[in-house]
């Protein structure tokens, strides 16, 4: 394995060249910090770089290999986590410079867990103030670069250093949190995949939140089995998340590889399919060529709540109403020091009234109960992750009334899974015409992760998409 390689190897491929003594997480690791070095300036995906923790992870996990401690796949394998999740010592400043002095005392369980995994923490990547952006856009900490285009073009939000680090080799596999599209829009939009869960999955103690009610952990990596090998080191139950309690443990990797042949999978009807560009609707009708060859059957399904979920204000008071209660010191004080797009959405929520926001939950737990039977005829369903492609900055932040027409292409898609509880993965299915990457989203009944990643494989391994890269020319 050439150090040019290493970048761009997955899990699997490190972990065997490990044992193989190919190489080491030592050498993975100061190349990888090395590579952030560099190309961080350029990219803008940390926030902060934990290169002391890391090494001696580097140390101990590669002293623990050869020493015959082998704690699994995860051993070794780098990865950063977004700010908003807790690393002990390091500022947690959901992305605004009023929390820099936000030292966090602990890691957050998600962090914890990986570490017992034997995982290696490079850094935290920046995200939009507060999460409250599908856009990715942050006027106050920077932008990450989506690295598709030397000209500044979005990187999806609110994940979005995680995206990029993970889209232009800096790390194999990064810790997101999806609330509305946070893990799947910046995963589509920067090329890789992205893993958004079942509520009670995954704990969520220690993650700074942006909505109690909807808050979803997730990852980020370069290929399907990464992302799954990831979330099965981070499930399962935590007495700080009492989400979590009750759930019972899956297995996503037994049948990981089981195809699709005799499955049930449909297009998501209107309105997923309204108003695509027309290089995405082309990339996800072939995807569903790719899933019929494969053995599948093909159809399509209308989902009437996701209609009535947009048609609802209701609906909206969840999260910008939580958002308010959780950032309302913040906002009162200091308004003039808020992100204008961040400030705008906030304000709304405060327009909300509590009588709209407990109609919304109690619509919200109606509309997850019926989802099931809703969706009893299938077994997954596929559409697009966003309905554009990523598009340059200038243009979608030209102005907050032209940042507000753009929510609908990159939010419409991924908003109805948070607000239906339905674990989906976005993952590669092609490049528009300008060269940027467009994502497939697939989506399963809730709590049934295994299904939505046993599909997108299936995907995955019938196609090339996920092995192409971003040339990076311009940031050398």
């Amino acid at each position: 394995m050439s150090e040019s390689d290493i970048p761009y190897r997955g899990i699997t491929e490190l972990g065997r060249a490990y044992r193989t003594g190919e190489t080491g997480p030592v050498a993975v690791t100061t190349l990888l910090l090395d590579r952030i070095d560099k190309l961080n300036p350029h990219l803008h995906a940390f926030i902060g770089i934990t290169r002391e923790r890391a090494l001696a992870g580097a140390k101990a996990a590669e002293a623990q290999l050869k020493g015959g401690l082998d704690l699994g796949p995860l051993h070794g394998i780098p990865y950063v986590a977004k700010d908003l999740f807790n690393v002990r010592g390091q500022p947690t400043t959901a992305g605004t410079r009023l929390l820099e002095d936000n030292i966090a005392t602990g890691d957050c369980t998600a962090v914890t867990r990986l570490d017992a995994a034997g995982m290696v923490l490079l850094g935290k990547t920046h995200i939009v103030q507060f999460a409250l952006g599908i856009i990715g856009v942050n006027h106050d900490q920077g932008t990450p670069h989506n690295p598709w285009h030397e000209t500044p073009h979005i990187p999806g939000g609110s994940s979005s250093g995680s995206a990029v680090a993970v889209s232009s080799g800096l790390a194999p596999v990064a810790l997101g949190s999806d609330t509305g599209g946070s893990v799947r829009a910046p995963a589509a939009l920067c090329g890789v995949v992205g893993l958004k869960t079942t509520i009670g999955r995954i704990s969520r103690h220690g993650i700074y939140p942006l909505s109690w009610s909807l808050d979803s952990p997730g990852t980020l990596a370069r290929t399907v089995e990464d992302a799954a090998l990831v979330y099965h080191a981070l499930r399962g139950p935590d007495p700080g998340d009492r989400a979590t309690l009750g759930v019972a443990l899956d297995d996503v990797l037994r049948g990981l590889n089981g195809g699709v042949r005799g499955l049930r999978i449909a297009f998501g009807g209107a309105p997923f399919f309204d108003d695509l560009d027309a290089d995405v609707e082309a990339a996800v009708r072939e995807a569903g060529k790719v899933f019929e060859a494969a053995g599948a059957q093909l159809g399509t399904v209308d989902i009437p709540e996701v209609a009535q979920i947009f048609g609802d204000s209701d609906f909206r008071s969840v999260v910008l109403g939580e958002a308010v209660a959780i950032n309302r010191e913040l906002l009162e004080n200091h308004p003039d020091q808020l992100d204008p797009v961040v400030r705008d959405l906030l304000e709304r929520g405060q327009g909300m009234s509590a009588a709209m926001h407990a109609a919304g939950l109690h619509k919200l737990a109606a509309l997850q109960a019926g989802i099931a039977d809703t969706l009893r005829d299938v077994d997954a369903v596929i559409v697009p992750t966003t309905k554009q492609p990523a598009r340059p900055i200038e243009v979608v932040d030209a102005s907050l009334d032209s940042y507000r027409a753009f929510y609908p292409a990159y939010m419409g898609n991924t908003m109805p899974g948070n607000y239906l509880d339905l674990p989906g993965v976005s993952l590669p299915c092609g490049f528009s015409s300008e060269g940027l990457p467009i994502g497939l989203q697939v989506m399963a009944k809730p709590f049934q992760e295994h299904m939505a990643l046993r599909v997108a494989q299936a995907y995955e391994r019938e196609t090339d998409w996920h092995t192409q890269r971003p040339a990076l020319n311009w940031a050398d």
